[in-house]
């Protein structure tokens, strides 16, 4: 008989009581994000959520939407900060399905590792529950895989699917707005989780610099200005559709402020956005004088300063502003929707910007 051990999952790179381990740590985490309508706790095949609560609704349905947080992982590995990303994909998932009017109700989430090492996997929930509180859904569930041999040991990814729901008829979109309703912009805590792949390289490689550095204008280092987290305004969203009429909400994400806007602007109408109602972060202009990055390249990539846009009647605006000071949310009035030229497209940002 041959002495020779035998091949195991340990020995191939897959190490389940690790696994076992990161889940004992991130249960408490996910218990602080239940909803009443959630049923048993993690660790089963799937999570259950109790569907009779919509019975309140004359005709509901269902938003969901799925994103994950790009290249900014590899500024939190690099850092070994493994909690703030997880308000990144609570914000990129809730954030697009409260844009039609939804309720925030479930999440899971979906964490890929080189190796798992169950304090790193336990943080990364924490942080993606942190953001279900804040966003108002319950974390209903996930799975961790570990892909020794194709990720490095310290390598990873998050990713997530969200769930909402909205009353047929208070579904939000294009077919809701007029010419002459008011554009408000609501303030972004920073980049939020896009353009990392410029940003990454205009700064780290082009620019040289360390994410350790302390630079002019952020008040803090490159590192913790790269880690902010994105903000979530999901039950800002909510509070102005309590407080008043909302017509359409725009998530600023890839592909900047203009396009996205464009995605919920009608044929016929067109939105103006002055750039001169507010100025830009120092991180925006720090990407843009390192890498010589022009305007427009900038704003097809980052947002500029504005995470999120909503469009009211212009009566409805002083309501709306004030409803958002008071959730210590900056906005303002950012623009406004005009009938559209035959030479416009569905959004353009005009002037220079403030500062």
């Amino acid at each position: 008989m041959s002495d020779t051990t035998g091949a195991s999952y340990v020995a191939a790179g897959v190490d389940i009581e690790a696994g076992d381990r990161a889940v004992e740590l991130m249960k408490e985490w996910v218990k602080k994000t239940r909803r009443p309508e959630v049923l048993g706790g993690i660790g089963g095949f799937a999570g259950l959520f109790d569907a009779s609560a919509l019975k309140n609704y004359e005709r509901p349905l269902l938003a969901s939407a799925t994103d994950g947080v790009g290249t900014k992982v590899d500024i939190a590995r690099q850092l070994g900060v493994y909690d703030s990303i997880g308000h990144d994909l609570v914000a990129m998932v809730m954030d697009d399905i409260v844009v039609c009017g939804a309720e925030p109700l479930f999440m899971t989430d979906y964490i890929c590792v080189g190796k798992v090492h169950p304090e790193r996997v336990a943080a990364i929930v924490k942080g993606i529950a942190e953001g279900c509180v804040l966003a108002g859904c319950a974390l209903v569930g996930g799975e961790t895989a570990e892909h020794p041999g194709l990720l490095g040991e310290d390598d990873f990814d998050v990713a997530g699917a969200g769930t909402g729901v909205v009353e047929a008829d208070r579904v939000l979109g294009a077919d809701r707005i007029r010419s002459g309703d008011a554009v408000i912009a609501m303030a972004s805590s920073g980049l939020h989780s896009n353009g990392y792949s410029l940003v990454r390289h205009v700064l780290l490689n082009q620019g040289g610099l360390a994410l350790d550095a302390h630079l002019d204008g952020l008040g803090r280092t490159l590192g913790e200005e790269l880690l902010e987290p994105t903000k979530i305004y999901s039950l800002d969203c909510l509070a102005l559709l309590r407080t008043t009429e909302v017509h359409a909400f725009s998530h600023v994400t890839g592909g900047g402020l203009a396009a996205n806007l464009a995605r919920v602007i009608p044929d016929g109408l067109h939105a103006v956005v002055d750039r001169s109602t507010w100025a830009p972060g120092a991180i925006f202009d720090l990407v843009g004088r390192t890498g010589r990055v022009e305007r427009l390249e900038l704003e097809k990539t980052l947002n500029m300063g504005v995470g999120m846009i909503a469009i009211v009647p212009e009566e409805s605006t002083d309501v709306a502003l004030a409803t958002l000071a008071d959730r210590g949310v900056d906005a303002w009035v950012a623009g406004e929707i005009t009938d559209r030229a035959h030479h416009e497209t569905g959004a353009a940002l005009v002037g220079d910007y403030a500062g």
